[in-house]
């Protein structure tokens, strides 16, 4: 998933702290990630930097929101790009979401799912990131569920395929080099091929 902008001149102070923020967040950990590091990596006084953001936890939250819209953006299109607007009887286009993740994965920036690794790190520290999380996880589904065609068994196949995405997403993560991340890719086809022969 590309990162969600790069830097330019034009780009406010806030917008700097943030894409920093996202960054280091994403690559290196929440707790791991001092604001006194944002404010040398975004160039910015202290000043300012508490201007915009009162604390850290007022950062993480707007960097969770910023990847909501940036992951949940990249994530449609991607599926657009693999064919989701192409007809496909019954439940065929579920199996659109082993490329998508495919072309996550082996991304060099790739560290998992930004939401899950929050929900886990911060939990205790800032209770409202699992609820952040459990929303984003809610919104995803939805788009899951989209692919399908109406029926009973359309909520149950979206919510067992975003499962399985997200299973694959944490397996990926885990995984020590790029053959055990493709076969991450490749057991989520499985799985999403059973999903798919699901009468």
């Amino acid at each position: 998933m590309p990162a969600p902008s790069s830097p330019m001149a034009e780009e406010t102070a806030r917008e700097r702290i943030l894409r920093s923020a996202h960054d280091l967040f994403y690559r290196d950990g929440i707790r791991a990630t001092g604001v006194d590091r944002i404010i040398a990596e975004s160039g910015v006084a202290k000043l300012t930097f508490y201007r915009h953001f009162a604390s850290k936890d007022a950062l993480v939250r707007a960097f969770l929101d910023l990847r909501h819209r940036h992951w949940m953006a990249w994530f449609i299109d991607a599926l657009g790009r693999h064919g989701a607007a192409a007809p496909e009887p019954g439940n065929g286009r579920l199996l659109l979401l082993a490329p998508v993740l495919e072309e996550w994965v082996t991304q060099p920036a790739f560290r998992g799912c930004a939401f899950i690794n929050s929900a886990v790190e911060i939990a205790q520290a800032l209770p409202e990131a699992v609820a952040i999380a459990r929303a984003h996880k809610a919104e995803m589904t939805q788009v899951i569920a989209q692919l399908l065609p109406p029926g009973a068994l359309r909520a149950l196949l979206a919510d067992a395929a975003a499962l399985a995405f997200d299973g694959a997403i944490v397996r990926a993560q885990m995984a020590a080099d790029a053959d055990e991340r493709q076969a991450a890719v490749a057991t989520l086809q499985a799985v999403l091929s059973a999903l798919v022969a699901r009468r």
